[in-house]
C-alpha cells in the first residue's frame, strides 16, 4: 500500500472514532468497532483496485462505513442499490449529510431507469387527444403539465399532485421504444438525456441494480452508453443481485408488446396506407392467432415451456403465430419507405419475431424456458442456469467491486453468494450486528403445529398465535406470508378476532400502506414477498413479526426446476445446493425487519416446526440473530406486554 492509500485508510477509520467527524456531527453517536472494520475493508479494497464481499447485520451502519472511504478515495464511484427508496435515501439524505460533515463538495448524480422521467413529446401528444382520455386521466394530465413548467429533473418520483396509480403516468413516461432521440423537439430539454449528461460528469453517481445491469450488458439506452466506467461500484443490497442478473443475462418479450405493435400497424395503415387493404387483413390475423393463441395458454397454465411444447395443440398455435408474422413482414418490407412510422414497425415486428421464434425452438439446454402469466399477456422469459461465467466478465479487474447487504451467508458461509456471481476470489468478510438480540428480541417457534402442507388447520393456528400476539402488543404486528393464499386467508379470518386496523397488500401501493402503519401507530400490516425486505420501522411502532413457515422455492418453479436437474447430473443434492440456501437468505430478510435500532424490542414467531425438528434447521438458526428462544406462547405475550 502506498502512502496516499495508507493515509486516506487512516482518514476512514478516524471518522468512526469516538472523537472522530461522525462523533462531532451526529448527536449521540456511539463508535462501533464492526463499523470501523468495515470502512478499513472497503478502503483497501478501493485503493488496492480489489474486490471486497462484506455482510454487514443489522446495527453495524454499513451505508456511512461504505460512503466514508469512497468520498475521501477522490475516485469516482458508483453506488448502486436495490431499491428506489434506499436509492432517493442516499442521494438526497446520507450523502448530503456526509459532504457536509467531511467538506467535500464533488458532484453528484441521481440516475434512474428512463421509465422514471416524464417525456415532454409524449405529454405533448397525450394533450392534443385530450377529447379521447377519460375525465379523471385528462385532469392528472393537465396537472403533470403544470408540473413539467416547474420541475428541474423531471423526475416522476417527485410529482406529488398525482396518485402514484394513475393510468396517466404510464401515457407520459419515457419510453425507449417510442424514443425519436435527437430528432425530437424536446431533445435539448429532455430530462432523460440531461440526467445522463450529469451523471457522466459526476464524480459519484447513485443507481440501481436494474440500471446497472441494463447499461453494462444490454447497451440499449437509446442515448449510446449511460454510465462511465468507474473507479469503484459499490453494490448495497447485493443479496438481490443474482436474481437480478439471471433477468439480464437471459431475455424476456411481453406479448403485450407484440399487441400493441400490431395496433401500431394497424394505425399507420388507416391514417396513411388505406390503398394497402393487405396490411389490415394479414395484421388482423396475426391478431386472432395471438388472441386464440392466448386463450389455449391460459387454459393450460402451466409455466414450464419444455412441458408445453410435448402438448401437440400448443406447438402447432405457437409455429402457426410465427408463420403469420413472417406473411406480415414480407408484406411489410415490399412498402419499406413509404411510411416512416411503418418502417419503425417492420424493424421492430422482426426482431420481436425473431426472438419469439429463439423461445419457440427451446434449444439451450443450460437455459430454462418459462411463461409468467399476466391478467391479459404472457411473459416469455428465457433464464440461464448458471450466470457466473458471464459476471465473471461483468466484473472488470480494472475496477474495486464492493458488494454488502445484510444477507448474505448461510451457516457463516459467503461462498454460495460470491460462486454464484463468480467473485469467489474476493476478500469475504462477516460482521455481526452489534444489537444486544439475546436480551432484546425472543424467537417463538409455538408448540403442536400442524404440517404445513394442511392449508386450512395452517391457517386456523396461525390465526390463533396471531390473535394472542397481536393483543399482547396492542396491534404494532407484521404478518408476513409465502404466498397470496394464505395471506388472504389468514386476513379474513382476523376480521372478527382482532380489534386493530388491518392493512392487507393490495389495499394500497407498498409506500401508502407502510405511511398508515406508521401513522396509526397501532396496526397489523399482512404482506408477502414485497414486505419481507425494504421496510425500516423503528421503535415501538413495530415489536412483534409474525413469519407463516419457511420461504423454500416451489419445486414447481421453471428456474428451479432447470437448476435442480444441471445440479443432480453433477451428483449434488438440489435441496441442499439450492432451495436450502435460498430459504435461509429469505428468511434473514423477513427476520431484519424486526429489530433496526439499538433500543427496540421485539418477538419473531415462526409457525413452522421443521425448524425445530427437521436436520436442516440447524442452517436457519445458525444463520439467524442470536435471540432468545422459546415454544411457550405465554413467554411471548409476557415479552410484548412489557415493551413500554
Amino acid at each position: 500500500m502506498n502512502a496516499l492509500s495508507s493515509r486516506l485508510t487512516i482518514d476512514s477509520e478516524q471518522a468512526f472514532d469516538a472523537d472522530g467527524v461522525l462523533a462531532r456531527h451526529i448527536k449521540g453517536y456511539s463508535a462501533r468497532t464492526v463499523q470501523k472494520q468495515m470502512a478499513s475493508a472497503v478502503s483497501c479494497a478501493i485503493n488496492g483496485k480489489s474486490n471486497l464481499v462484506v455482510e454487514a447485520g443489522t446495527g453495524v451502519g454499513k451505508t456511512y462505513a461504505y460512503l466514508i472511504p469512497a468520498l475521501l478515495s477522490g475516485k469516482q464511484i458508483i453506488v448502486s442499490t436495490g431499491s428506489k427508496n434506499l436509492q432517493e435515501q442516499l442521494f438526497y439524505k446520507d450523502l448530503p449529510a456526509l459532504l457536509d460533515m467531511l467538506t467535500l463538495a464533488p458532484k453528484l448524480a441521481l440516475l434512474k431507469g428512463r421509465s422514471n422521467y416524464l417525456c415532454q413529446l409524449l405529454l405533448d401528444k397525450q394533450l392534443e387527444a385530450c377529447e379521447s382520455h377519460e375525465p379523471k386521466v385528462l385532469d392528472d394530465l393537465l396537472r403533470i403539465n403544470q408540473w413539467a413548467g416547474q420541475t428541474g429533473d423531471g423526475d416522476l418520483g417527485g410529482l406529488t399532485s398525482v396518485s402514484e396509480n394513475s393510468d396517466a403516468l404510464q401515457l407520459i413516461a419515457s419510453q425507449r421504444d417510442k424514443c425519436t432521440g435527437n430528432k425530437c423537439a424536446h431533445y435539448e430539454s429532455c430530462f432523460t438525456r440531461k440526467a445522463r449528461v450529469r451523471a457522466m460528469d459526476a464524480k459519484i453517481i447513485v443507481v440501481n441494480h436494474h440500471l446497472f445491469f441494463a447499461d453494462r450488458i444490454l447497451k440499449e439506452t437509446g442515448f449510446a452508453e449511460l454510465l462511465p466506467d468507474s473507479d469503484v461500484v459499490i453494490f448495497d443490497e447485493a443479496h438481490l443481485l443474482p436474481d437480478i442478473a439471471v433477468t439480464y443475462f437471459g431475455q424476456q418479450i411481453s406479448t403485450r408488446s407484440l399487441d400493441s405493435l400490431l395496433g401500431q400497424i394497424l394505425a399507420v395503415y388507416r391514417t396513411e396506407l388505406r390503398d394497402s387493404a393487405q396490411i389490415e387483413q394479414l395484421t388482423s390475423r396475426c391478431i386472432s392467432r395471438l388472441n386464440g393463441w392466448h386463450q389455449q395458454m391460459y387454459d393450460v397454465f402451466e409455466t414450464d415451456w419444455r412441458l408445453l411444447m410435448g402438448n401437440k395443440n400448443i406447438a402447432s398455435a405457437s409455429w402457426a403465430i410465427i408463420e403469420e408474422l413472417k406473411a406480415l413482414e414480407s408484406l411489410l418490407f415490399a412498402h419499406i419507405g413509404r411510411s416512416e412510422a411503418l418502417d419503425e414497425c417492420t424493424e421492430k415486428l422482426v426482431a420481436f419475431s425473431s426472438k419469439m421464434g429463439v423461445f419457440f425452438q427451446c434449444e439451450n439446454n443450460q437455459a430454462a424456458y418459462s411463461i409468467d402469466y399476466g391478467f391479459r399477456y404472457l411473459t416469455l422469459s428465457i433464464a440461464p442456469i448458471n450466470v457466473a461465467r458471464e459476471c465473471e466478465k461483468l466484473f472488470d479487474a480494472q475496477t474495486s467491486w464492493i458488494f454488502t447487504s445484510a444477507t448474505l451467508q448461510i451457516n457463516r458461509d459467503l461462498s454460495l453468494f460470491t460462486k454464484g456471481l463468480g467473485i469467489d476470489k474476493s476478500l469475504q468478510i462477516i460482521l455481526d450486528s452489534p444489537f444486544d438480540y439475546r436480551s432484546n428480541a425472543l424467537l417463538c417457534v409455538p408448540r403442536h403445529l400442524s404440517k404445513v402442507s394442511n392449508h386450512e388447520a395452517a391457517a386456523r393456528e396461525l390465526v390463533d398465535v396471531s390473535v394472542k400476539a397481536i393483543n399482547a402488543a396492542k396491534g404494532r404486528t407484521f404478518i408476513l406470508f409465502t404466498s397470496h393464499r394464505m395471506m388472504n386467508a389468514v386476513a379474513a379470518r382476523l376480521q372478527s378476532r382482532v380489534h386493530y386496523p388491518l392493512l392487507v397488500q393490495g389495499q394500497g401501493s407498498k409506500q401508502s400502506l407502510m405511511k398508515k402503519f406508521r401513522q396509526l401507530g397501532n396496526a397489523v400490516l399482512l404482506g408477502t414477498g414485497a414486505f419481507w425486505e425494504g421496510v425500516d420501522v423503528r421503535g415501538r411502532l413495530l415489536s412483534c413479526v409474525i413469519i407463516d413457515k419457511l420461504p423454500f422455492v416451489s419445486p414447481n418453479d421453471t428456474l428451479y426446476r432447470a437448476r435442480a436437474e444441471n445440479v443432480s447430473r453433477d451428483g449434488r443434492d438440489p435441496f441442499t445446493s439450492i432451495s436450502l440456501p435460498q430459504a435461509v437468505i429469505s428468511l434473514n430478510q423477513g427476520v431484519g425487519r424486526l429489530i433496526r435500532d439499538e433500543r427496540d424490542k421485539g418477538v419473531l414467531i415462526l409457525c413452522d416446526n421443521r425448524i425445530v425438528n427437521r436436520e436442516y434447521g440447524e442452517a436457519f438458526l445458525n444463520s439467524l440473530p442470536p435471540m432468545s428462544r422459546t415454544r411457550d406462547m405465554d413467554k411471548v405475550v409476557d415479552f410484548l406486554q412489557q415493551i413500554k
